[in-house]
C-alpha cells in the first residue's frame, strides 16, 4: 500500500474497523478489495452502520466471499431493504485470488477484513488480511506492548 492510498483511507468520512482481528492475528499481507451490495446496503454504509466483529473470508470456485458482516437494515428502506447478515463477494483480480488461496492451504491461516471504507469515487472497499492466528503468549504479549506504549505517553504528556 503506497502514501497515497493510505492518505485516501484517513480522508474517508467513513472507516469501519475490525479491531479484535488485530489482537487475533499477525498481518502477513493486506489487499483491497470491492464489495458486491444489493439495494440500500451502500445507503447504511455511508451512515456507519457496518460491522465487522466475528468476520472472515472464505473462497469458493475461485470467488471470495466474506461471511459474517453485518450491515444494517437501511431506516429509510420498505420492502427493497436488505437482509442484514448475508454472504457478500469480494472483488480482487485473478493473480491475488490464486495467491490467497494457495497462502490459506497452509495451516494456522486465514482470510480476515480489517477495514471497510468509502474511496474518493463513493465506493464501498474492504481492507482483507492474509492472517496468521497468535498464540496465548503473543497475545500477552501484544497487551503488554499496547500497556507500556501507553504508560510512555502518559509520561510524555506530564513533562
Amino acid at each position: 500500500m503506497n502514501k497515497e492510498e493510505q492518505a485516501l483511507r484517513k480522508k474517508s468520512p467513513i472507516q469501519i474497523r475490525n479491531k479484535k482481528a488485530s489482537f487475533e492475528y499477525f498481518f502477513v499481507d493486506t489487499y483491497t478489495a470491492g464489495i458486491v451490495l444489493t439495494g440500500t446496503e451502500i445507503k447504511s454504509i455511508r451512515q456507519g452502520k457496518a460491522s465487522l466483529v466475528d468476520t472472515f473470508c472464505y473462497i469458493n470456485n475461485g470467488e471470495v466471499w466474506v461471511k459474517g458482516m453485518n450491515i444494517s437494515p437501511y431506516f429509510y428502506g420498505s420492502f427493497s431493504n436488505h437482509e442484514a447478515k448475508r454472504d457478500r463477494k469480494l472483488l480482487l483480480n485473478r493473480r491475488e485470488i490464486r495467491k490467497l488461496q494457495e497462502a490459506t492451504k497452509a495451516p494456522g491461516f486465514t482470510i480476515v477484513p480489517t477495514l471497510l471504507f468509502i474511496d474518493n469515487h463513493g465506493r464501498a472497499k474492504v481492507d482483507i488480511a492474509l492472517a496468521r492466528g497468535k498464540k496465548e503468549f503473543d497475545k500477552r504479549q501484544t497487551l503488554k506492548e499496547k500497556e507500556d506504549r501507553r504508560e510512555m505517553d502518559r509520561a510524555i504528556k506530564h513533562f
